[in-house]
């Protein structure tokens, strides 16, 4: 093990939980996606680890933090909250983010709210928008249960559902991310590690943020939840260095969404990960290139 270990307390009095690789002044902050946690960023962190002190983080409801009573409190305007009070508590004042997928909404809410603390961002295969089909891969999956019986079907399970953005994968790779996916039970069962309720969360979400964009559009209401109702108002606070990542075969961050944040944020930096889906791993040739390229320009 190359990192620590540590948890503190949300302002609602959930314990949450982090890992801690490196050390010193440079702070890099690592956000997952939707139904992922830490796990995720082990590599990377352990690459970036020399030069970096990085924290990676599990959301509420996810990895070892703890799952939230309140299901509506399952939104993107929360996990910014949640990240301030760790930033806070460890008196970080300034810190790059790498966020992927939900983790890169997070950041752009974390610019619109103290972007002078934000050094830079890395967006994982996301935007300020989301193709409508991913959207509906996403509301049709997060948070689904499945049977369950053993490390095998947890691997057969993560290979079925992800393939379609990680094709061409070793059977070895999908035991290893099915072990990122899923915890075992106190039966010693595998289940995936996270509260079901996240899925329940987005789902009856969407209606709401169908509602909260009619209000916007009409001038009523332009934040909420301490967030802008409209992820491009937060994206045009990005005025720090920024690159996204995109995979090439995704279905959550297309061609032109991209086109349309360079319209936003000429400086933006870019690069698209061969094969790969929602989203990126982050250990792909092109992917390291691009961060650690990103990285070694920031002033």
């Amino acid at each position: 093990m190359n990192y620590s270990e540590h948890r503190y307390s949300s302002k609602d009095g959930l314990s949450l939980y982090y890992r801690e690789y490196g050390s010193g002044d440079k702070v890099i902050i690592c956000l997952p996606g939707l139904t992922r946690n830490s796990k995720d960023f082990h590599d990377l962190a352990s690459r970036l680890a020399s030069d970096y002190r990085v924290l990676c983080l599990d959301f509420r409801g996810r990895g070892q933090s703890e799952h939230d009573p309140k299901w509506r409190h399952y939104h993107p305007g929360t996990y910014a909250r949640d990240t301030w009070k760790l930033m806070d508590e460890l008196a970080i004042e300034k810190f790059i983010v790498i966020g992927t997928s939900l983790g890169g909404l997070v950041a752009m809410i974390m610019s619109a709210q103290q972007g002078s603390r934000v050094k830079a961002i890395v967006m994982n295969d996301i935007g300020p928008e989301v193709n409508p089909v991913g959207i509906t891969r996403i509301l049709k999956n997060a948070g689904i249960k499945s049977e369950i019986s053993n490390w095998q079907d947890a691997a057969d399970r993560c290979k079925f559902m992800g393939s379609h953005a990680l094709p061409n994968m070793s059977d070895e790779f999908w035991q290893h991310f099915a072990h990122r996916t899923y915890r075992l039970n106190s039966n010693g069962i595998p289940v995936l590690d996270m509260d079901s309720n996240v899925g329940l969360a987005i789902r009856k979400g969407v209606k709401a943020a169908e509602i909260l964009a009619k209000l916007r559009k009409l001038g009523i209401l332009k934040r909420f939840g301490g967030a802008f109702i409209d992820p491009w108002d937060s994206f045009k606070t990005v005025n720090m260095p920024c690159l996204v990542l995109r995979g090439q075969i995704s279905d959550v961050l297309s061609e032109d969404i991209v086109k349309r944040m360079l319209a936003v944020k000429p400086d933006l930096k870019w690069a698209v990960i061969p094969d790969r889906g929602h989203a990126p791993l982050l250990d792909e040739p092109e992917s390291v290139t691009a961060i650690d390229s990103f990285l070694k320009n920031l002033v």
